[in-house]
C-alpha cells in the first residue's frame, strides 16, 4: 500500500510543530521535513508560550488550504493547548492532526485539561499514551509497530476522520437548506 503522504501534503497545508530541527517523522518517513509552515517549539516560560501561540496562529492563518498539524513531543501538547485557547475561527481552519510520540515529561509545560480536540487527530506512541489520546478524542496507533505500518495507519485514520467530518458538515448544510 502507498503511504499517500505526498497526496496529503498537496491537499492540506502542513504545519509542523517540533523542538528538534529534524523531527522523528522526517527521519522515519522522509516526510515532511518542515511542511508549508514550521513552528519551532521553544516554550520554557509563560512569555515563550504566548509567543508560540501567536506563531501557531500565524502559521494557520497564512495557510492557503485546510491545515494538517503534524507535531512531535512537546509540539503535541502545544497544539492541544493552542486548540483550547485560540479563537474558533482559527482552530476551525485545522482539518486534523498527527501527533508523534507525545512525551509525558512535556505535558506540564502546556497545562491544559484533557478535553476533546475540535478536529480529528491520531496519536502515534506507546501504550502509555492511550489515556492521553482518549482525553483528546484521538485515535491511537501503537508505537511498538514498525514505522512504515504506523505511518500507513496514521494516514488511513486521519483521512477517514476528515471524510467523516466533511460528510457531517455537508449533511448539516443540506438539512439547513431543506428546512
Amino acid at each position: 500500500m502507498d503511504l499517500a503522504l505526498p497526496a496529503l501534503a498537496n491537499r492540506f497545508s502542513v504545519v509542523t510543530l517540533a523542538e528538534r530541527r529534524v523531527p522523528a517523522w522526517s527521519r522515519l518517513l522522509d516526510w515532511p521535513a518542515a511542511g508549508n509552515g514550521h513552528v519551532p517549539v521553544r516554550a520554557r516560560r509563560l512569555p515563550d508560550r504566548n509567543l508560540l501561540a501567536a506563531r501557531i496562529d500565524r502559521a494557520v492563518l497564512d495557510a492557503d488550504r485546510a491545515v494538517l498539524l503534524v507535531a512531535e513531543g512537546a509540539g503535541c501538547f502545544a497544539a492541544a493547548w493552542w486548540a483550547r485557547l485560540s479563537p474558533a475561527d482559527y482552530v476551525g481552519r485545522v482539518a486534523g492532526a498527527l501527533f508523534f510520540e507525545p512525551g509525558a515529561k512535556d505535558e506540564a509545560r502546556f497545562a491544559s485539561p484533557r478535553v476533546t480536540l475540535p478536529f480529528p487527530s491520531v496519536v502515534v506512541g506507546d501504550r502509555e499514551m492511550r489515556a492521553l489520546a482518549d482525553g483528546w478524542g484521538s485515535s491511537v496507533i501503537d508505537g511498538d509497530e514498525g514505522p512504515l505500518v504506523r505511518a500507513q495507519r496514521a494516514v488511513q485514520r486521519f483521512t477517514a476522520a476528515v471524510v467523516e467530518r466533511e460528510v457531517s458538515r455537508g449533511e448539516r448544510l443540506w438539512l439547513g437548506v431543506v428546512r
